[in-house]
């Protein structure tokens, strides 16, 4: 419409803001203080909120009849309050309200400690349901700190599938499921589905699986919910693969053809015979290295399979052709065993390798830097320190990356950035054996080679499942080990002590060992040590300095002792099936009989069913298979597995998410397929952006 007497005035050039992304307090303005305290938890905006999604669910949405509670489990209840009492506290008892219930079929009572809002929020006579842990008291149920409501009103807290959310410090379940309720019933309305109908066929619209994901009507409502949720996100993923893969399309990489005899000499200066698997890799290999398409390979193999030597030949048939090769790993003492196992083979080839790590002094990375930019070292093997913008180099055309996973997409697409001439080949490793039904749906952009036999001189590990019980027994065996000059690994689940979590710490369970083994030299490193120290109690450990080395996972890769004899793991039931793997091969890599112990108090079947799987196989491929198919639907929300993409909603143990999975990577196909940039689609581009996996470093500890 025209202003009486002018022209149209001219359209405003301030893009117009999404109402998801406004400050809470403008978009929600009911919700009052509860932005500060939604604030708390990271949530500023309604998008926020709305993907702010519970951890786990409670189902109280069966009422049963007070006469048929079970012990030890979560119920839900309809009774009257035929008395309330309360216990005064004295000394450090708190305050105790105390609820006899009654029904048709029997009676109970509920406690609460310390909560005074009980006593005047609850009468004798009225009817409630109750909802909450139950246990017994002599013969008679106890609800213990149950949430409570009248019955016949409607509740977020009982008598109903309740979401439990993550909390912080001074927010309770019952403050933010109120509050998140408030923005859902304010802003879904705003929600605009990114898909169309065809597109998500049978899953619900995301409106309506965002409600049932946080306030689920029914017990059969959450599947679905969960279902959308986590096609989206692996939609993210696979369509940033599918972008990639599609700007990947038109790059030229250097072309280096390696003829036969060349081959022949490269393998002849190994100190080794390689297995058959070895010399079917460095076959891919070469022949990827002769294409002008650049080489996206995945060389997996199992603990000591001998990743390194094929990366070896390759980085050396690379140089000999005139090129520059990098070679990038997690970790300084890492990147410092590669250099020590690769150089004098390289050396022998007249290939010069050089090390280059952040600790190295502001010299020697100058003298470096301009030794790569002039080309005069062919082999650069370090840290992140590779991909420094200090680094320049003349003529790279392979970039070897070792256990891959540990790095993020831009870290790994800036080293490939490093190539002068085109676009380097990449080769990347990893000792995470990767599930056949995974490796079709996430990994089909690489092609994979896989090391199954271990070169000859490895020594078996043997395996025992023992309980606490058995720690004197276990701790009088590596005493015995050490008094014969042999070294020992201790692998914990936690940094510190816990109240939440009842499972041994690094630093307590050194300080147990130091006085329950006073005369051996005890060791601790984890992951929220600063890297330096923690590098140089490793050097100390590999200097057979430290008899026993108490840790985190963060010795799960890459640690090269050929002195350690024992693994003991504490808690073990609390490791993946594929990190115990890792961490048993960290011991039988030298001339001595060597130990895993899986420490377990665990009474839960499938837990000693998943321990068992370790103890009977050594074959890491068949205990991926078996993580998989035991971890099933498992922990459906915030599954994580080293190697593999960390997703918030999806679950890569659950079969049914597998599946839309496949059907993911289908349409994010065609939709790239018709649209690279998605610029005709910018609701899958803010999907893409919501629900993609970011980069996440750790160290493991």
């Amino acid at each position: 419409m025209q202003r009486a007497g002018g022209a149209a005035p001219p359209p405003s050039s301030v893009p117009e803001v999404d109402p998801l992304d406004l400050p809470l307090r403008r978009a929600v303005p009911e919700l009052g203080r509860g932005a500060a305290a939604l604030a708390q938890l990271g949530i500023v905006t309604p998008r926020q909120a709305l993907f702010y999604l519970p951890f786990r669910y409670d189902d109280f949405s069966e009422l049963r009849p007070l006469g048929e509670l079970v012990p030890d489990e979560k119920q839900s209840a309809r009774a009257r309050v035929t008395e309330l009492h309360i216990e005064p506290g004295f000394g450090r008892r708190p305050q105790r309200v105390v609820a006899e219930l009654a029904d048709d079929t029997g009676s109970a009572e509920a406690v609460w400690f310390g909560r005074r809002f009980v006593e005047r929020r609850l009468h004798r006579g009225d009817e409630i349901v109750v909802s909450g842990k139950v246990g017994m008291r002599g013969w008679r149920p106890q609800f213990t700190s149950p949430d409570f409501s009248p019955a016949g009103s409607a509740s977020l807290h009982t008598g109903r599938v309740v979401p439990v959310y993550r909390l912080t410090a001074g927010l309770t379940q019952h403050r933010v499921r109120e509050l998140l309720a408030r923005v859902l019933q304010r802003s879904l309305r705003d929600v605009h589905d990114p898909l169309r109908p065809r597109e998500r066929g049978d899953l619900p619209p995301l409106g309506r699986a965002l409600r049932m994901a946080h306030f689920p009507a029914e017990p059969a409502d959450l599947a679905p919910a969960l279902d959308r949720l986590a096609h989206d996100e692996l939609l993210a993923l696979q369509l940033v693969l599918a972008q990639a893969r599609d700007a990947r399309a038109g790059l030229v990489a250097p072309r280096m053809e390696v003829d036969a005899t060349e081959l022949a000499t490269l393998v002849a200066a190994l100190p080794f015979t390689l297995t058959a698997d070895q010399r079917q890799a460095v076959d891919e290999v070469i022949a990827d290295l002769g294409s002008a398409v650049p080489m996206r390979r995945l060389l997996q193999g199992d603990v000591g399979s001998g990743k390194t030597a094929v990366a070896a030949v390759a980085l050396a048939a690379a140089c000999r052709s005139g090129w520059q090769g990098a070679l990038m790993a997690p970790t300084e003492i890492l990147a410092r065993q590669h250099f020590v196992s690769i150089s004098p083979l390289l050396g022998a080839l007249g290939v010069r390798a050089e090390f280059l790590s952040g600790s190295l002094s502001p010299v020697r990375k100058r003298q470096i830097h301009a030794a790569i930019e002039a080309g005069e070292i062919e082999v650069l093997i370090g840290t992140h320190a590779v991909i420094s913008q200090a680094v320049v180099f003349r003529r790279l055309a392979l970039a070897v990356v070792d256990e891959q996973h540990r790095f993020g997409v831009e870290q790994r697409a800036a080293l490939q950035a490093k190539g002068e001439a085109g676009e380097p080949h990449l080769l990347a490793l990893t000792a995470t054996p990767i599930p056949r039904t995974l490796a079709l749906t996430f990994y089909a952009d690489l092609a994979i080679s896989t090391l199954r036999q271990l070169p000859p001189g490895r020594q078996p590990v043997r395996t025992e499942i023992r309980d606490r019980a058995g720690l004197p027994r276990i701790e009088s065996f590596i005493a015995a080990e050490a008094a014969a000059g042999r070294q020992t690994f201790v692998v914990v689940p936690l940094v510190v002590e816990s109240e939440a979590l009842t499972a041994a710490s690094a630093e307590a369970e050194a300080e147990r060992l130091r006085a329950g083994l006073p005369g051996l030299r005890i060791g601790i490193v984890h992951g929220q040590q600063k890297a330096d120290l923690r590098d140089a109690t490793m050097a100390r450990f590999a200097a057979r300095e430290i008899d026993v080395l108490v840790a985190t996972t963060v010795v799960e890769v890459g640690i090269d002792i050929p002195n350690a004899s024992v693994m003991l793991i504490e808690d073990a039931e609390r490791f993946g099936l594929a990190q115990l793997h890792q961490l048993r091969g960290r011991v039988g890599r030298g001339p001595h009989r060597s130990y895993c112990i899986l420490l377990s108090d665990a009474a839960d079947p499938v837990a000693r069913e998943r321990l068992d799987v370790v103890r009977a196989s050594t074959d890491g491929f068949e205990i991926a298979e078996a993580d998989l198919r035991l971890r099933g639907a498992g922990n459906l929300l915030g599954t994580r597995q080293s190697g593999l993409p960390p997703l918030r909603v999806a679950s890569l143990f659950e079969p049914r998410h597998m599946k839309l999975a496949e059907r993911a990577r289908s349409l994010a196909e065609a939709l790239v397929g018709k649209d690279p940039s998605l610029a005709s689609r910018p609701d899958l581009i803010r999907l893409r952006d919501d629900f993609a996996p970011r980069d996440e470093e750790t160290d493991g500890g």
